[in-house]
């Protein structure tokens, strides 16, 4: 049984409520440990001051080795309180995901990227439809934080598919949305890290990394860094049993040490600075892959996205370890220290690069593929947010058939649905009515459901089926000062565009809201009656919504291929009210005479 959208918000809440619990718990416990932390150190000061006041005998000794206990369980406490913290960021990024999930269906805006980076006035259809920018499509759908999820949800929304690609994409999205409880995990492990960093990172992994790397395949330098800390520790192991002079080559030793990675520092910094302080980032995107590597997908489409045989979140984990080690040189007396005795940086640039070697194709693939498993998380959201919203049929004739349709992005209480159908061959459908009778807003509401149909997600509707068609819109024709571009030469530019297009492609849809708003009356009919004749000509299937009532009557000339549909008003003491629902033939009420006379102009 499908939960209503109330019993959704309802459980959202419940999840927030939980997990708000959970941060304040471990809180808590950070704040617990702190003060142990605190009593450790007093401990410690209290042990010091005894063994200064003892005596050189067994209680000393004992006081020696109590000394040392503080430190253990100091470092023990601060490894502890190291994963709390981690544990608490996480926490933090769930609740910031359930929250923005009620949010969207409280009717907040989404947290996430709206995609205005998207926009093109030049597209076919996208920004007529609100497909990109603020309160769009976009905004509606969009729960991808990498650039590549980004990208992608935004190239599906504005290219024409494959009817097999729409079949498997439905597919995936179905099967994501009976794993939708576990995808919040997922989206919380991306959510908050540095894109840009990432994006870095793969750069450095596909095309510097090798390269940057090659000073460290020298045979005689990996040999010599492997045996560092041996001799090191000879060293001082000699200068402890037997006398001062194996301090002094301690000393020199150490030195020419700091000198061996002072001569490769140039090399060794352009390798680090591309990765370090990355070892987060990384962490939490081993844990996203590890979440897709974990279930036995069946759908196809998402089958074809792993591409390693063997599981690239350890390969991220194993990067990741060898980045937290690295740095340690950002503590200069730590990384001194390690530099000196172990030719740290050097080793950590031989662990990379045979890491490198062996894992990097594997890691940029899956890297990428997160975005993929994103666009699919975002379309399996919406299907479970909209429990009311149905897939649709995609078949390979010609066809639309639409049961209850609305706009997805007007509120549920005050959306108007309706019911429309294509015939068997291609129509030019005329719609007339009063200003706001809804007859854009229909237009709008076709032309987006079917761009949800086609990027395989749930459409705003109780039934809908539909072939596939090469969306084409005249809307929001604008003049550009910048171009020197009149209204009228815009709407020519658009007009010429979906021309071509209609030849070009057989398949065209076009959608048409008063057409050619930028010349007299005399040449916007003659020149809007030539182009709804020609998309009749050309076969291509047509909503045109206008004012102009002589466009109906082309119904004489074309009592097949031409239909005629209105949105009315009724007025009821000097008042309008309107029901925007779809009715059959021509509009015979306008509302330009009781618009005019409130703002007080009367017509004879």
């Amino acid at each position: 049984m499908l939960n209503t959208q109330a019993q959704i918000i309802s459980d959202y809440s419940q999840k927030i409520t939980d997990v708000s619990d959970r941060i304040d718990q471990t809180k808590k416990l950070i704040d617990q440990l702190s003060f142990a932390r605190i009593g450790l150190f007093l401990a410690e000061i209290l042990f010091f001051i005894l063994l200064l006041n003892s005596a050189d005998d067994e209680w000393r000794t004992l006081v020696q080795i109590l000394l040392m206990l503080p430190v253990f369980a100091f470092a023990l406490i601060v490894k502890k309180q190291s994963k709390l913290d981690r544990e608490i960021d996480y926490q933090k990024q769930l609740l910031w995901v359930y929250q923005n999930e009620w949010n969207v269906l409280n009717g907040i805006p989404n947290g996430y990227d709206d995609g205005k980076a998207f926009e093109s006035e030049l597209h076919p259809y996208t920004s007529d439809l609100d497909i990109f920018g603020h309160a769009s499509l976009y905004g509606l759908l969009n729960r991808c934080y990498t650039k590549n999820g980004k990208e992608l949800l935004a190239k599906n929304l504005a290219e024409k598919p494959l009817k097999d690609e729409i079949l498997a994409r439905q597919q995936a999205v179905k099967e994501m949305q009976t794993k939708i409880g576990d995808t919040f995990d997922f989206r919380a492990n991306l959510h908050g890290h540095d894109v840009e960093k990432i994006e870095q990172i793969k750069l450095q992994l596909k095309s510097q990394l090798g390269e940057q790397l090659s000073f460290v395949r020298n045979k005689a330098l990996k040999f010599y860094v492997a045996i560092v800390p041996y001799i090191s520790g000879a060293i001082i192991l000699a200068a402890i049993l037997f006398n001062s002079a194996f301090w002094n080559i301690l000393s020199v030793y150490l030195l020419i040490n700091i000198g061996f990675i002072v001569l490769r520092g140039a090399k060794i910094n352009k390798v680090f600075y591309s990765f370090g302080g990355g070892s987060s980032l990384l962490n939490g995107y081993a844990d996203a892959i590890l979440w897709t590597e974990k279930y036995q997908w069946s759908s196809p489409y998402i089958l074809a996205l792993f591409k390693s045989k063997t599981p690239v979140s350890t390969e991220i984990k194993s990067l990741s370890k060898i980045i937290q080690n690295f740095d340690a040189r950002l503590n200069i007396v730590v990384g001194t220290a390690l530099n000196a005795l172990l030719l740290w940086d050097l080793k950590c640039c031989i662990n990379l690069d045979r890491w490198y070697q062996s894992s990097s194709k594997d890691v940029i693939s899956a890297l990428n593929h997160l975005g993929d498993f994103e666009e699919l998380i975002s379309l399996a959201t919406l299907a479970q947010n909209q429990p009311a919203w149905v897939f649709p049929e995609i078949t390979s004739n010609f066809n639309l058939n639409t049961k209850e349709i609305g706009h997805p992005l007007i509120a549920p209480k005050i959306r108007v649905n309706n019911t429309f159908y294509l015939e068997n061959e291609p129509t030019v459908d005329i719609i007339t009515g009063s200003n706001m009778a809804g007859k854009s807003t229909f237009l709008r509401t076709l032309g987006i459901n079917m761009v949800l149909a086609y990027v395989g997600a749930p459409v705003c509707a109780e039934g809908m089926s539909l072939s596939v068609f090469s969306i084409n819109t005249y809307m929001r024709i604008k003049d550009s000062l910048n171009e020197s571009t009149s209204t009228f030469k815009a709407e020519l530019n658009r007009l010429k565009m979906i021309l071509d297009n209609v030849v070009s492609d057989k398949d065209t849809f076009v959608l048409i809201d008063e057409m050619l708003r930028g010349t007299n009356s005399r040449d916007k009919y003659l020149g809007s009656k030539v182009f709804v004749e020609k998309l009749i000509n050309e076969k291509t299937p047509a909503l045109f919504a206008t004012h102009d009532l002589q466009l109906a009557d082309l119904k004489n000339d074309h009592e097949k291929t031409l239909r005629n549909f209105h949105f009315d008003i009724q007025i009821a003491a000097g008042e309008m009210k309107f029901d925007y629902k779809l009715k059959q033939g021509p509009c015979s009420t306008f509302n330009a005479a009781i618009l005019l006379k409130e703002i007080g102009l009367t017509l004879s």
